[in-house]
């Protein structure tokens, strides 16, 4: 149940706001983004936790596409007539889809949501699969961004990654995509097994010099059910060196003009991820295929979704059309948003603008005063009212501060 109340325009007249026992109210939705989760690869990682599965043979991509519009269909209720500002394709691997099945994907986006002309269309590729044509095609269909799963130039390392690629063959797909679209992302890792601080540079180095305008780094993790948290490699290079690892990195992607933005994303001028931005800003996106996570905002109520994991369950529910694709569909509540919303936004090494608070949750920026004076006060968060960023010790602790919003 809601009720309504007036509030007072600059002009002062009555206009009605929503306002539900829950105590969300938002004056204005924010931007829209939609995630496709591809799930397949042609082989799982030792160190992903990832929704992927080993692709049998031949992905079944007819069945994919069928249940992916099936599944987009029934969620255009949710999102009628909001504009999409971006589009991310992920994995999984998306470049094992055809070049005719990604236009196909893409001509059913534009046909069914209201997707901006300049709106920023990425898709995740490895090199292992990477073919200078099918680039040329994807880019022809609407891809602007690529974002090249590369982790390293090392091939030592890529075998104990569990990589398909090898350096000679991450170089070529670098050309490939630089050639095909005007934008290209490369994810690389660092503190990898025997890596030394040389290494982890030189690696950076062969990463830069392709000319590369945004770059998202992540440090190796032992993530919960993966083949490396079981059996995890005995040579990981310790805190002190992964430390030195991470504040080498950012001094030379500085030196070579990609400023450090968030956590894991280095950018030159003008080449953000928008997508991701979106993210962080605690902006709506769409989650479409198996897996596939959503958050999306009504004036009344933020809701947060999640599709079924296992790829043939979930294209069995979804082309069945009664909603059991659907593993979670909930209202977000009030004591939840503050922590989310933090979570996401101290991210950002500029942090948000105060009123983004208000704005994306529906909630008086008074509901985290105490936090905010707590974090203050230990250092943690900038002293300035009009901006919500975490100070340099409060990213060197950045779990302890958002923690304090929980």
């Amino acid at each position: 149940m809601s009720i309504t109340i007036p509030i007072r325009s600059e002009m002062g007249a009555a206009r009605p706001r929503l306002v539900t026992p829950a105590g969300a109210t938002l004056t204005s939705l924010p931007p829209l983004s939609v995630y496709v989760h591809v799930p397949w690869c042609v082989r799982k990682c030792p160190y992903c936790d990832f929704n992927s599965h080993q692709a049998p043979g031949e992905i079944p991509e007819r069945a994919y596409l069928d249940a992916l519009r099936s599944d987009l269909e029934q969620a255009l209720p949710s999102i009628w007539g909001r504009q999409v500002v971006s589009v991310f394709i992920g994995g999984g691997t998306p470049s094992l889809l055809s070049a005719a099945g990604l236009d196909e994907l893409l001509a059913m986006l534009r046909a069914c949501l209201n997707l901006w002309p300049d709106a920023e269309i990425t898709m995740e590729a490895n090199p292992g699969t990477a073919e200078a044509g099918r680039f040329r095609d994807y880019a022809a269909s609407g891809v602007t961004r690529f974002s090249l799963g590369i982790q390293s130039f090392d091939d030592a390392q890529l075998k104990k990654l569990g990589r398909i690629h090898d350096s000679a063959q991450a170089r070529a797909a670098i050309d490939m995509a630089q050639r095909a679209a005007p934008r290209v992302n490369l994810d690389m890792m660092f503190a990898l097994p025997g890596q030394t601080l040389q290494a982890c540079v030189a690696d950076l180095r062969q990463a830069i010099g392709f000319g590369t305008e945004h770059l998202s780094l992540y440090h190796l993790t032992m993530e919960p059910n993966t083949v490396f948290a079981k059996f995890p490699p005995e040579d990981l290079p310790d805190d002190d060196t992964s430390a030195a690892m991470q504040d080498a990195v950012e001094a030379e992607l500085a030196g070579a003009g990609l400023a450090r933005y968030e956590v894991s994303a280095y950018a030159r001028p003008g080449a953000r991820s928008r997508h991701n931005m979106n993210y962080w800003e605690f902006g709506d996106y769409l989650g479409l295929g198996p897996g596939a996570h959503g958050k999306l905002s009504f004036h009344d109520r933020i809701v947060r979704e999640a599709r079924l994991r296992n790829p043939d369950s979930w294209m069995q529910a979804a082309t069945a059309r009664d909603g059991s694709h659907l593993s979670e569909n909930r209202q977000v509540g009030p004591d939840e948003l503050p922590f989310e919303f933090m979570l996401n936004a101290l991210r950002l090494k500029d942090g948000v603008a105060s009123t983004m608070f208000s704005e994306r949750t529906g909630l008086s920026l008074a509901a985290i005063a105490h936090q905010l004076e707590a974090a203050s006060k230990r250092g943690l968060l900038d002293a300035d009212p009009t901006r919500l960023r975490a100070t340099p010790l409060g990213w060197r602790f950045l779990n302890d501060l958002q923690e304090m919003f929980l």
